[in-house]
């Protein structure tokens, strides 16, 4: 039997490329932020909730997409997207007692928290709104949309990465 294949582009860790969607409030750090960062690459530090701490640290790997999301902002909406370029590592805000995400109960002996390196790779011609993903057939059942859903790190399907872009009239870059 001929061994079957796929499409999806291989990230490093010879996996197909996985898709994600990360929050951030734009009024703390924005995509016009990562923008005018040295070479348009941050650190994603500061998640503090042990679900999404455990896809930065075991699933999340360079040359996945990711969508800039903008929570906590009007409007609601993907702004763009972004590539992980560097696999979780320890998150080491959690270590100052002078960052506003510091955690006493973390060290670098035993680190509870981690973090993955992003690179922008585009800004949407306009936002792409939450009802704007409503009115898709293919990403109205993101996980963005669902009532409660408060993780600041989420998988995103192939299916809906395809759909987002064709929303924002661009071609996906990942």
């Amino acid at each position: 039997m001929p061994k079957k294949t796929t499409n999806r582009k291989k990230s490093p860790a010879n996996r197909p490329v996985h898709f994600w969607l990360f929050k951030s409030e734009a009024d703390c750090y924005s995509i016009n932020h990562l923008a005018g960062e040295r070479k348009q690459t941050t650190f994603w530090d500061g998640v503090r909730n042990y679900q999404a701490r455990n896809m930065l640290r075991d699933e999340v790997q360079p040359g996945d997409g990711v969508f800039f999301y903008h929570s906590n902002s009007d409007p609601l909406a993907i702004v763009g997207t972004a590539q992980v370029v560097k696999a979780g590592y320890p998150d080491h805000t959690a270590f100052d007692p002078q960052e506003k995400h510091f955690d006493p109960k973390s060290s670098t002996e035993n680190p509870t928290w981690y973090m993955v390196d992003i690179q922008l790779v585009s800004q949407f011609p306009e936002p792409i709104t939450r009802e704007m993903l409503r009115e898709d057939q293919v990403t109205s059942g993101m996980m963005v949309l669902a009532r409660g859903s408060r993780l600041s790190i989420q998988p995103v399907t192939p299916e809906e990465w395809k759909a987002v872009h064709k929303i924002a009239g661009v071609k996906p870059q990942l």
